[in-house]
């Protein structure tokens, strides 16, 4: 009885020994743990092209392949020999222009000393206006009593009335200068006009010569070289692709089930073919409304499940920073995700865990 019962326990301990094995061996050998999706990705990154604003011949490529870099730092340069020939130019407008500022602001001087001395004559024509008509008003007294004479009765008429007409040209004088006055102001207006369009030009072409050297608007490493030094580039023609190396993440594939609990910050794991000994933190980050992969026609239950999910996992950016030397896109690899955050990271293959 003794020996039964202990053939009994020791084939239950084998058996319990075995059938633990198996599921760590199919762990081992791609079984997904409940809780837990997997798919095989590549490791992508934010592309960006960067292009020339401006037609013009390329002068000089200042980076290399594979060279990393920092925001604002300089990837290539035009030729700006007929932008700095345009800005000499510009200078040349606008000191003419300050010029003409200056000569207008004399004019309008010359124009208010004319206005006075215009005012100034008509002061002493009214005075004069003035004595005539007082000693015509006497002579015509006089001449009514018989003391005075027809002869000069009649030469103070006439002094009266040019007195008058002397009066009148004066206000004619005055009023042109007023005008004068207002031409040599509005002369000073234009000219500063001209001054503001100069500096305005001068202004517009430092921006085309600033754009014509093409800076990294993002820190990243440089992928590929479109073109070269001596090649004439069009408006918006590419010169440099980069990546941005804040924003890399591993795009894999999960199923209908699986994409449907995974969420946005749900926690990921990848590892790389590159460096299958680092389990390298991430989180989901993008999942797609819509499947990429469908059967022709979807009517069954065991159909839905076919349908294949795009998800994106990003990489922490402060964990990017102390690898920037070791990122490369294209890389394959996998992508674990924690479907139920209760539940602890299981092993890989090698035994180790995915924390």
């Amino acid at each position: 009885m003794k020996n039964t019962r202990y053939v009994l326990f020791t084939a239950s301990a084998v058996a319990a020994a075995v059938l633990g094995f198996l599921v760590w061996q199919g762990n081992r050998n791609g079984v997904v743990p409940e809780g837990f999706a997997r798919g095989n990705g590549r490791v992508e990154a934010v592309e960006i092209d960067v292009a020339s604003k401006l037609p013009g011949r390329i002068e000089t490529i200042l980076v290399r392949e594979g060279e990393l870099v920092e925001a604002g730092q300089p990837l290539a340069a035009l030729d700006t020999r007929q932008l700095k020939a345009n800005r000499h130019q510009a200078e040349a407008e606008l000191r003419r222009a300050e010029i003409a500022v200056e000569n207008a602001r004399l004019m309008i001087q010359q124009r208010q000393a004319e206005m006075r001395a215009a005012e100034a004559v008509l002061a002493q024509q009214k005075s004069g206006l003035d004595a005539a008509q007082r000693q015509f008003g006497r002579s015509e007294a006089l001449a009514e009593s018989s003391v005075a004479s027809e002869r000069q009765l009649d030469i103070d008429r006439s002094n009266a009335l040019g007195a008058e007409a002397a009066v009148a040209s004066a206000e004619a004088r005055l009023a042109a200068a007023g005008i004068g006055v207002s031409a040599a102001e509005a002369a000073v207006v234009g000219a500063e006009a001209a001054v503001a369009a100069a500096t305005a030009t001068i202004e517009a072409i430092d921006v085309q010569i600033e754009d014509s050297t093409l800076k990294a608007p993002r820190p990243g490493r440089v992928q590929y070289i479109v073109a070269q030094a001596g090649e004439v580039l069009g408006a918006g023609g590419r010169v440099i692709n980069m990546i941005d190396l804040n924003d890399v993440y591993m795009t894999f594939f999960l199923q209908t089930a699986a994409a449907g609990r995974a969420g946005l910050g749900t926690d990921a794991r990848l590892i790389l073919d590159a460096a299958p000994g680092i389990v390298i933190p991430a989180e989901v980050s993008f999942v797609s409304d819509v499947a990429q992969f469908t059967p022709k026609t979807v009517e069954t239950e065991i159909e839905r499940e076919k349908l294949m999910f795009r998800v994106r996992a990003r990489i922490a950016p402060e964990l990017l920073e102390r690898y920037l030397d070791y990122i490369k896109t294209g890389l394959p690899g996998v992508a674990w995700v924690r479907l139920d955050p209760a539940l602890p990271w299981p092993e890989v293959a090698d035994g180790r865990v995915l924390e």
